[in-house]
């Protein structure tokens, strides 16, 4: 008969095993575990144990072995891991694409039935139609003021109606009206609530963003960076091009005002003694344009125009 480990040899043993874990990978998703049941569980782990591994436990256990490990590498970065260890979460450790592994686990998500007391996630609408019930159960729908209508002997719910609004508390009508209806409304799964990546800890939306939604958010910070150096006059590599323009406009505007001149500015200074000049040189450049597909047309009707002589005497005289 095996004797079985003690509290203490318990600790020893999760102890080592977080501590492992952080020392084989360096990236964990911190996962509530809200409302998951140990078979799910199960698969979840089956599901991801090529590259991942998931560890439950208690916080206050997770939390000392994470504080023992810092301790003890001297790697104080592990602390950033404390803060998350809230609430019924679990760790998954992976050396794979942390949003392949976050995508792979919300498909682990299982049905469940409304139960009293349970504060919805969602909002549960109930859709119109036939429910099979027989008219002794109409009492349910007028408690909840649910419009319905006998149809061939059975209860039938004329209008979609919002049972439970997300964030309430489920009631007993509400919960017994569901079961009767076979409607599971919610839905279950471990949750990705936080990354944790080499020291730095973010938010799972981060990995949703693609290439083009960085440049964009990089384009913004330039565009702010280069207003803001334009305000100050203070040079910097975003606002440099600007201000060489700027200052190019002001020594042009002062060449055009005075006697003073360089080889750039006489252009301008002739376009505006006598504009009509640039006007009659454009003129003729933009008949051309404009006369162009006109013409194309016409010579293509005279090449044409030999052609159909030579179709219509086919090569012969009329006295030949």
């Amino acid at each position: 008969m095996a004797i079985k480990p003690t509290k203490a040899e318990k600790k020893v043993a999760y102890d080592q095993k977080l501590c492992q874990l952080l020392d084989q990978y360096s990236q964990v998703l911190i996962a509530a575990a809200d409302n998951v049941g140990s078979t799910q569980l199960q698969n979840i782990r089956r599901g991801l144990r090529e590259e991942s591994v998931v560890l439950m436990g208690k916080n206050t256990m997770m939390k000392r072995s994470v504080k023992l490990h810092a301790e003890k590498t001297g790697n104080k970065e592990y602390l950033n891991l404390l803060p998350l260890l809230v609430g019924n979460v679990g760790l998954i450790f992976t050396k794979g694409d942390l949003k392949e592994i976050s995508e792979e686990v919300a498909k682990y998500k299982v049905g469940a039935p409304a139960r009293v007391g349970l504060v919805a996630p969602i909002d549960v609408i109930v859709p119109p139609g036939n429910t099979g019930l027989d008219p002794s159960q109409t009492s349910f729908f007028q408690v909840l003021n649910i419009p319905t209508k006998i149809n061939k002997g059975t209860v039938e719910i004329i209008t979609p109606v919002e049972l439970i609004k997300k964030g309430e508390k489920v009631g007993s009508s509400e919960a017994a009206l569901l079961a009767k209806l076979g409607i599971r409304p919610f839905s279950y799964g471990l949750v990705v609530v936080s990354v944790y990546d080499s020291g730095s800890v973010f938010s799972p939306e981060v990995l949703d963003l693609t290439e083009d939604d960085l440049i964009e958010k990089f384009a913004i910070g330039v565009s702010m960076v280069t207003s803001l150096s334009l305000a100050l006059s203070y040079p910097t590599l975003a606002a440099a091009p600007h201000m060489f323009i700027n200052a190019y406009k002001n020594v042009l505007a002062v060449a055009v005002a005075t006697e003073y001149s360089y080889p750039q500015a006489e252009k301008v200074k002739e376009f505006l003694k006598d504009p009509s000049k640039f006007a009659v040189a454009a003129a003729p450049a933009a008949a051309a344009e404009a006369a162009a597909p006109l013409a194309a047309p016409a010579e293509e009707a005279k090449k044409e125009e030999p052609a159909e002589e030579s179709d219509d005497d086919m090569g012969f005289s009329l006295f030949d």
